[in-house]
């Protein structure tokens, strides 16, 4: 039987889960191999160190570099707040003295007799790496971070923006085709994961902003109003560090596009819910898929798998798929033919092909590598 391998996005009720939470540089681990944890539960924390501010201060109090030192009204290593005197020049027979104030707020590092720069350390910034996901601690991973696991109901967008967020699942559209209006999210919606169906539109977003939305899962965005709201073009090749008050995940891709309804029915079927997203998506080299992670009930556990019956990645007959190029695409069906031999493109070009039975009962013929697997 033909078979072919593609990427794919899981779309899953149910999967073996393990998120590997690591922090920025070696710190404390908070757990141990066993231990239950909340998605919320911090399980390794460090601290960053403070951003230097420099100050000229051989140039503020005309003097030579070798003396500043000796100018300091403070040791090096002590405290210092923003515009506490800091340091003062000996000036003419103990009169007209010149009087330096800091900056910033921190710690006095280091005053060079060579370049006559005093450094100001800033207050260390903490960082705490949460759980992400209820479960099972698994690994301690020595003092970087720990791996938590457990049996979730896991579904991948196509493209999001914005980190981490928490909150119950609630269901703003009731069908996967139903636009996400301002006027479809309400004050209780507050602090939820939003589920969307169609296009989620700016002004959408930005009530669920006002109204402290956790986060916004919908089929599609129009580029226009991604634009709108970051304030400029996002042409990079991973997201995730946006600050506009909310996390986007989109399921399906750019326009006003439905969400998957089996996905839709999988979100709405877990509504009220505690879920994790995480909009973070990478294009390019080592792929990375914004995810909404949904864990499920301990009672619930049976024989969890790690992606489907089939195996990863591959592609054969009756395979649900995506086209994700133009002209079809988003649009959503299943493999009905994998020639094996090549074909020639309208741009003349031959390639590896595959015939897909669309939704709506077209049956289109389109590059291997324009579409991307739906695994369950």
């Amino acid at each position: 039987m033909a078979k072919a391998y593609t990427p794919g996005l899981t779309v899953s009720a149910r999967v073996r889960y393990r998120a590997r939470r690591l922090l920025p540089l070696t710190g404390r681990i908070t757990v141990q191999v066993g231990d239950r944890v909340a998605a919320t539960d911090v399980v390794a924390q460090t601290d960053l160190e403070g951003d230097i501010t420099p100050m000229k201060m051989s140039n503020l109090l005309s003097c030579a570099p070798r003396d500043v030192p000796g100018l300091l009204l403070k040791p090096v290593g002590a405290a210092i707040a923003k515009d506490e005197p800091i340091a003062q020049s000996k000036g003419i027979f103990g009169m007209m003295k010149v009087t330096v104030k800091s900056t910033a707020t921190g710690t006095i590092e280091s005053a060079s007799d060579s370049t006559g720069m005093v450094m100001i350390r800033g207050a260390a910034q903490p960082v705490q790496v949460r759980a992400f996901t209820s479960g099972r601690v698994v690994e301690v991973l020595g003092s970087e971070g720990a791996v938590i696991e457990n049996d979730v109901a896991l579904v991948q967008g196509i493209f999001g923006i914005g980190g981490e967020a928490y909150g119950p699942i609630a269901v703003a559209c009731t069908r996967p085709d139903e636009r996400l209006e301002a006027a479809s999210i309400r004050s209780e919606h507050a602090g939820s994961i939003l589920v969307g169906g169609a296009r989620m539109t700016i002004d959408a977003i930005r009530r669920a902003i006002e109204l402290g939305v956790a986060a916004i899962v919908s089929g599609g965005i129009d580029d226009a109003d991604l634009k709108a709201l970051l304030g400029h073009d996002l042409g990079v090749a991973i997201t995730g560090s946006e600050k506009v008050g909310i996390t986007l995940v989109v399921t399906e891709g750019f326009g006003d596009i439905a969400m998957a309804a089996r996905t839709h029915g999988l979100l709405a079927s877990h509504a009220g819910h505690a879920a994790s997203v995480n909009g973070a998506t990478q294009i390019r080299a080592g792929v990375m898929r914004p995810e909404i992670v949904i864990p499920l009930a301990d009672e619930a556990a049976g024989d969890a798998h790690a992606g489907g019956g089939a195996t990863a990645g591959e592609l054969s007959i009756g395979t649900p798929v995506r086209v994700i190029r133009d002209p079809w695409f988003g649009a959503l069906g299943t493999v009905a033919a994998l020639p094996e031999q090549p074909a020639v493109l309208g741009s003349g070009s031959k390639a590896r092909v595959l015939e897909v039975a669309l939704a709506d009962g077209q049956r289109v013929t389109v590059p291997r590598a324009n579409v991307e697997l739906i695994a369950e």
